[in-house]
């Protein structure tokens, strides 16, 4: 690093006052005063070598003063006095490039390239792991939660706060559990301030939140089933969305985002309520989604 300098240059570029730090640009200051006088010439031990070539001393102008290279700047200054003054480049700075490395027990896709695994708890059955559960992982937790009599606690989560309080809990607890998200709560996810036309930020938030669970679950070394509740039949565009983005996540990574979601038509007919959720289903066992029906 090097002290702040006044580089003397000719008229009409008046002076530039720059401060070398590394490799930076600087702006100039057209209204600075000229040039002194002349100095008197170096001694032969300091004097500089003769440039190999001329430097151009034009410079861009923005906003009536100049932006230019410190290294470019200084060519010129020391090019347009004849080398009368040397100044010093300031040493680069090494760049230090940091490189994610997969950690091979982690399989989020973002964090690792590593497919879903299976273990990692003695007493559950070998498809159950740290993370969200979907398949056959979310089968087995569910009937094994059934055989030992026991419920999972199921907890409506509208932040990131809330989701990493409930995870902090079921490790403490050395527990399994249901996170999962409503479509006023994906709304809150989301923020007020996001257009909900057509479901928009409904959709937005509970997708948000499902990759927020997807990332810290396994961290906090939890097997979570990720759901959504309560869908009216006036709520099946926000499915809709939902499932759109379980599809895509299933094409990629070969599971769907979330393990499972439910559809809440008790209001409507019980013929109307299973035909509809049938429907549902039949697209959802395609990648391996589960149903919670509300029958009434």
């Amino acid at each position: 690093r090097f002290k702040p300098q006044e580089i003397p240059l000719p008229r009409p570029h008046a002076a530039l006052k720059m401060s070398v730090q590394g490799t930076a640009a600087f702006v100039a200051f057209p209204n600075a005063a000229p040039p002194p006088s002349a100095a008197a010439p170096l001694p032969a031990s300091v004097a500089p070598p003769p440039p190999a070539a001329p430097a151009s001393t034009a410079l861009p102008t923005l906003g009536g003063g100049c932006l230019a290279l410190a290294t470019a700047a200084t060519a010129a200054a020391v090019a347009a006095h004849g080398g009368r003054r040397r100044v010093r480049a300031a040493p680069l700075r090494q760049r230090v490039v940091a490189t994610a490395t997969a950690t091979e027990d982690k399989r989020f896709p973002i964090l690792s390239k590593r497919p879903a695994g299976t273990g990692g708890f003695p007493n559950l059955p070998e498809s159950i792991h740290p993370g969200v559960l979907t398949g056959k992982a979310l089968e087995d937790m569910l009937d094994w939660a059934k055989q030992n009599e026991f419920a999972i606690p199921a907890v409506n989560c509208v932040s990131t706060s809330s989701i990493n309080s409930c995870l902090e809990a079921a490790r403490k607890m050395d527990s399994p559990i249901m996170i999962q998200f409503s479509s006023g709560g994906s709304q809150f996810y989301a923020g007020k301030g996001l257009d909900n036309k057509e479901y928009h930020a409904c959709i937005a938030g509970a997708v948000a939140g499902a990759y927020h669970v997807r990332a810290m679950a396994e961290q906090y070394g939890v097997p979570v089933i990720l759901h959504t509740d309560h869908c009216s039949k006036k709520l099946l565009p926000w499915l809709d969305g939902l499932l759109d983005a379980n599809e895509r996540y299933f094409e990629r990574h070969g599971e769907p985002l979330f393990s499972s979601h439910m559809i809440d038509l008790s209001e409507e007919p019980l013929e109307e309520n299973i035909e509809l959720c049938v429907q549902y289903l039949t697209r959802m066992a395609k990648m391996n989604v589960g149903l919670e029906m509300e029958l009434g």
